[in-house]
C-alpha cells in the first residue's frame, strides 16, 4: 500500500456528467523523509528545513482535487493542474499525517476551481485555490514531446 492512502469521500456528488459545489475529495500523507524540505535540494550548499516541503504539500492538494474530478474523467482523459495560489502556513514534522481537503467550487471556462485546506495534527498548515484542466492523456504526452522537440532543433 502506498503512503498515499486510497481515502476518497464525496458529498454531495451528481451524475458522472457533472460535479456540483461543494463536492469533497481528500488525500493523505505520513510524512517521511523524502518529504521534508530538506530532501528536495542534490546541492549539500542548499539548506532546508527538516519539515515537510511546501513542493508536497502542493502535490498531495492536486492529488485530492484530480480525485473529485473523477466522475468527470471519459476513458482516455486525465486531469492536470493549470495554477495553484498556495500559502503554507505551518511546518510539519517527519511522521505527521497530513491530509488535503479538496472542495469544488466551479467551473469558469474550462477550468475546474477548487478550495484546498490541509491539516495535520496541530490543524491547518495550508490552503489553497487550485485550477485544473480536463485534458485528452495521448495528446498531452504528444504536445510535451513536440514542444521540447522543437525548442531542441533551435539549439
Amino acid at each position: 500500500m502506498s503512503r498515499l492512502s486510497l481515502l476518497y469521500r464525496t458529498v454531495r456528488m451528481a451524475s458522472s456528467s457533472a460535479l456540483q459545489r461543494g463536492s469533497i475529495a481528500n488525500a493523505t500523507l505520513r510524512v517521511s523523509s523524502s518529504d521534508l524540505a530538506s530532501a528536495i535540494s542534490t546541492d549539500p550548499r542548499d539548506s532546508f528545513p527538516n519539515v515537510f516541503a511546501t513542493a508536497r504539500l502542493v502535490a498531495i492538494m492536486e492529488i485530492a482535487s484530480a480525485r473529485a474530478l473523477t466522475p468527470l474523467l471519459q476513458p482516455g482523459q486525465l486531469s492536470v493542474g493549470v495554477s495553484i495560489d498556495v500559502t503554507h502556513s505551518a511546518p510539519t514534522p517527519l511522521e505527521a499525517v497530513v491530509a488535503a481537503e479538496a472542495t469544488y467550487v466551479g467551473q469558469k471556462g474550462k477550468l475546474h476551481v477548487f478550495d484546498v485546506v490541509a491539516k495535520d495534527g496541530g490543524g491547518e498548515i495550508g490552503k489553497a485555490v487550485h485550477k485544473r484542466a480536463i485534458v485528452d492523456r495521448e495528446r498531452l504526452g504528444s504536445g510535451a514531446k513536440k514542444r521540447v522537440d522543437r525548442a531542441s532543433e533551435q539549439l
